[in-house]
């Protein structure tokens, strides 16, 4: 059974305690957005979030979308749902108010997106690339495509896409073929066809703005000869109402394992008109605006679905009588004790607890150095605030996404035979999930993209943005106070980590077949190591509401144990990642490719 209710509280705390002393706060343009006013967006996103969009998720999974007469139809309800989405202002949250945004906080907005994703991932995914899109718009368009374009896609109005893959070619964008050819009014003749295009097509709004990667005639091979456009599937006319056809078709949609309900559409542009974004030939400078914003919220998918698993998975467990307890009867009234009384069954909750909490917390503190980024005061905070962002963004992506995978299996496992069955419900978990391992660059693309670009920027100072205040806070709290055994396994991890990155650099300068065997592991390890230090901060400051007499002593008690748990069954991964990191590429490598 899908259940679900927004973990507000847990939210709460990551949002207005934990990262108070972080150096990414004091913003004065977000001034206004008080705790009672964020507090009051969130349950209003958590009613709006139970109540609309996830009694759609499982009809719509089941219901899928149709191509009809060359244009695609939602599931029903869909269409209803996205109205009540936009005219409640939620597709507008974290817009500029320049073109009709609300302009809240990304801290905001992203535990917005994970109610959304937890209740209907496949519904999120309309207004997050439209989301996406105006971001890259706005950076990087002219004044008057922003003009024409924006407060219609920040209203939600008009949706958006990003249009980059074509069937011969994913992530080496430099193969691309689609042509962009040059006309006497500055437009651009747009002709080529792309697979795998999320929300596509639909029938949710009026208008849908592909941003699209093509190729003018004189452009130089590979990615230095991308250039970016914007392509209508509709001409505005000059009132800004919807006007011709622009060539712009949707000839099949993608039968997929999930995300059913989302239209992953094969498009064909057709002597389609576009406009270039940025400069000729930068587009995919222009594109990655798009990219690293998505790859945020795909990070948000996986913790969204995780969240809504392990709920699903928590129910289960407390009403499912199955056995006794070990320890004898629990529940002798009953014909036998509810599954929850397990430890395996207890094992696979804390694990999915500690996944969920674990990456909130971790992307909370991501979410604010988004806002630091863009509107700190001082200089030195924007620029610490950038690198952090850029250090975090492949492994909030990739880690996130591959421990909501695993939360979601887990939760089909606490079902057993009943998870395997589609009336479960959380089935669909299982495979919705899946895809965020893939799209907006594969896992382990964000993996040598930490190992290859990131690690060793500007001589290792985005790596500083993280390694400085983990190494503060351990030495801070060094002593023999009830910390200790956090603080000694968080050293330890953290130690490996540095010896990790250490051995990377060293052995990828005369090998970089080395950093890319290392690259999967390293990331998972930097990224247990991070939620490891999240959840020592939270034991830290949980300690010291419970000693002053904290009303909800309850919550920080199980924020403790949750913490706990983590570093006695989850951190010590660190140790074994850290030997596959240093055994290297040799039994990787070994076998001749015929031997495969």
């Amino acid at each position: 059974m899908q259940v679900y209710e927004a973990p507000l509280r847990d939210m709460r705390f990551v949002l207005d305690e934990l990262w108070v002393d972080d150096g990414f706060g004091d913003l004065p343009a977000l001034a206004e957005f008080d705790a009672d006013l964020t507090s009051a967006i969130l349950e209003e996103a958590a009613r709006f979030s139970r109540e609309v969009l996830l009694p759609l998720n499982r009809t719509g999974d089941e219901e899928g979308c149709v191509l009809e007469n060359g244009v695609v139809r939602t599931p029903a309800g869909f269409k209803d749902a996205y109205k009540q989405f936009t005219e409640s202002g939620w597709a507008a949250l974290a817009a500029d108010p320049q073109w009709g945004g609300q302009g809240l906080p990304e801290r905001v907005n992203k535990l917005v997106e994970e109610m959304t994703c937890s209740t209907n991932l496949s519904f999120g995914l309309y207004p997050g690339l439209t989301h996406g899109g105006a971001l890259a718009l706005e950076a990087h368009g002219s004044e008057d495509l922003k003009q024409r374009y924006l407060p219609k896609m920040t209203s939600g109005e008009w949706s958006g896409t990003m249009c980059l893959t074509e069937s011969h070619c994913g992530t080496d964008l430099g193969l691309l073929r689609t042509k962009a050819v040059p006309q006497e009014d500055g437009s651009y003749k747009i002709s080529g066809a792309k697979i795998f295009i999320s929300a596509g097509d639909h029938d949710l709004t009026e208008n849908i703005i592909h941003l699209v990667l093509a190729r003018l005639p004189d452009a130089p091979k590979g990615v230095k000869g991308i250039s970016l456009f914007l392509v209508p599937k509709f001409l505005p006319n000059d009132d800004g109402s919807v006007g011709p056809s622009n060539g712009v078709q949707c000839t099949a949609l993608e039968h997929k394992m999930g995300l059913k309900a989302s239209a992953t559409c094969q498009m064909q542009f057709e002597d389609s008109t576009g406009w270039i974004v940025g400069e000729p030939n930068a587009g995919l400078a222009a594109m990655f605006t798009m990219m690293n914003a998505e790859r945020l919220s795909v990070g948000v998918q996986g913790l969204g679905v995780g969240e809504a698993a392990y709920q699903s998975a928590v129910w289960y467990a407390k009403d499912r009588l199955q056995g006794r307890a070990l320890s004898g009867p629990k529940y002798p009234d009953k014909a036998a004790d509810p599954i929850i009384v397990h430890p395996d069954v207890r094992r696979m909750l804390m694990t999915m607890r500690a996944y969920n909490e674990g990456c909130r917390m971790l992307g909370g503190w991501v979410s604010r150095a988004l806002d630091a980024e863009r509107l700190s005061e001082e200089p030195e905070a924007r620029q610490r605030a950038e690198d952090f962002v850029a250090l975090m963004t492949p492994i909030v992506k990739a880690l996130f996404t591959d421990l909501g995978h695993e939360t979601a299996h887990l939760a089909v496992q606490v079902y057993g035979g009943h998870g395997y069955i589609r009336e479960s419900g959380v089935e669909q978990y299982a495979r919705d999930a899946r895809i965020a391992m893939i799209y907006e660059g594969t896992n382990g693309i964000q993996a040598l993209d930490l190992v290859g670009r990131k690690l060793g920027a500007n001589n290792g100072r985005f790596l500083r943005s993280f390694f400085h205040p983990v190494s503060a806070f351990i030495e801070a709290n060094k002593g023999d106070g009830p910390m200790k055994p956090m603080i000694d396994g968080l050293e330890k991890a953290f130690g490996a980590l540095q010896l990790s990155t250490a051995t990377i650099a060293q052995r990828g300068l005369s090998d970089p077949e080395e950093a890319g065997a290392a690259a999967s592991d390293y990331l998972r390890l930097f990224g247990l190591v991070a939620m490891g230090y999240c959840f020592a901060r939270a034991t830290l400051l949980s300690g010291m509401k419970i000693a002053f007499g904290a009303e909800d002593k309850a919550f920080y008690e199980d924020k403790i144990k949750t913490a706990t748990f983590y570093f006695e069954r989850i951190l010590p991964q660190v140790s074994a990642l850290f030997l596959q990191i240093k055994a290297g590429k040799k039994s990787m490598m070994a076998l001749t490719e015929d031997a495969f």
